[in-house]
């Protein structure tokens, strides 16, 4: 084929390579054709102008599809530092609501197991009161944390907290009624788990020993809590949309919201295992681990949301 016809032939096709495009599959498609144009034109018109026609439009591409592979790998940056802040100022109340929910659980199930003693029993059972009494009594009232290999409680803690979570989360599809249901069960328990401390005169002992992997354990729980209930609100209160298109929304918005519990699962499992069990360690330090764990809550769920939302709306 001669070069001008081969030029005639082609040229409606590279100039329409060279409006911009979305679509990934245009734009692999139009990289590969214009890299097989390249090789014919390098075989049959070596030295041509349009060699280096070809090429630059071949480039342009290239850098396209660069950009956009690189937009993709700071998106799971961009993801914690802005996307997920945004989503968590946007359903703070519902946050603060559940963890208001969650601490009047707690204190519930307290003030339940002082009124009745027998109340503790009936919640955590007789086999795990019967063993912490013991332990108490034995002078080792935390022994409970450290017995088993320490990997093997990594695991088993990790698992169990990603149970609790989810099912608190998933059951927010029962018009949030499963979700009231699963912190309402755990706030209680965890009262009375204190309680149980407090009345043997250990409760500030239990605070920094239990703590040191509670407070991301608990907060796992609230998150997890506000997530359900963004589904239960999304299926009752639709507002303009229908309900498919309401849950579709409030599921996408609250799985974002779970999704920002994997690193707290993994510290909180890691503290259970290999750190909690040091029952003994200086009260600098295990005081030190609580109060970074609380620091960082407030500091990404409520400051940093609510400076993110200033910036992108002044």
């Amino acid at each position: 084929m001669r070069e001008g016809q081969f030029i005639k032939r082609n040229l409606p096709k590279w100039e329409s390579y060279q409006e911009s495009t979305d679509d990934p599959d245009e734009v692999a498609k139009r990289f590969t054709n214009l890299v097989d144009d390249l090789s014919y034109a390098k075989t049959f018109y070596p030295g041509s102008n349009i060699i280096r026609y070809i090429n630059s439009i071949a480039a342009n591409i290239f850098l396209t599809i660069y950009r956009n592979k690189k937009e993709k790998q700071n998106r799971i940056i961009t993801f914690w530092t802005d996307e997920l802040p945004l989503v968590i100022y946007k359903y703070r109340k519902v946050l603060l609501y559940t963890l208001t929910f969650f601490v009047g659980c707690i204190l519930l199930g307290a003030l339940s197991a002082y009124t009745d003693q027998s109340f503790v029993r009936s919640v955590i059972g007789d086999e795990y009161v019967d063993m912490t009494e013991q332990n108490i009594a034995e002078g080792h009232p935390f022994a409970v944390y450290n017995t088993g290999n320490e990997l093997t409680m990594f695991v088993e803690i990790a698992f169990n907290n990603i149970k609790v979570s989810f099912l608190t989360y998933v059951t927010g599809l029962m018009l949030g009624i499963g979700t009231l249901y699963f912190l309402f069960h755990n706030g209680v328990m965890v009262g009375c788990f204190e309680y149980l401390f407090f009345h043997h005169g250990l409760g500030v002992k239990s605070v920094l020993v239990v703590f040191i992997h509670g407070t991301l354990e608990l907060w796992s729980i609230v998150v997890a809590g506000s997530a359900g209930f963004i589904l239960g609100n999304a299926i009752l209160f639709p507002k303009t949309y229908t309900r498919l298109q309401s849950l579709k929304m409030g599921a996408k918005d609250s799985i974002k919201i779970i999704v920002s519990l994997v690193p707290a699962f993994i510290i909180a499992a890691f503290f259970e295992g290999f750190v909690t069990r040091h029952t003994g360690m200086p009260i600098v330090l295990s005081s030190g681990i609580l109060i970074t764990s609380a620091t960082f809550i407030i500091w990404y769920y409520f400051l940093f949301p609510r400076k993110k939302y200033k910036l992108k709306n002044p």
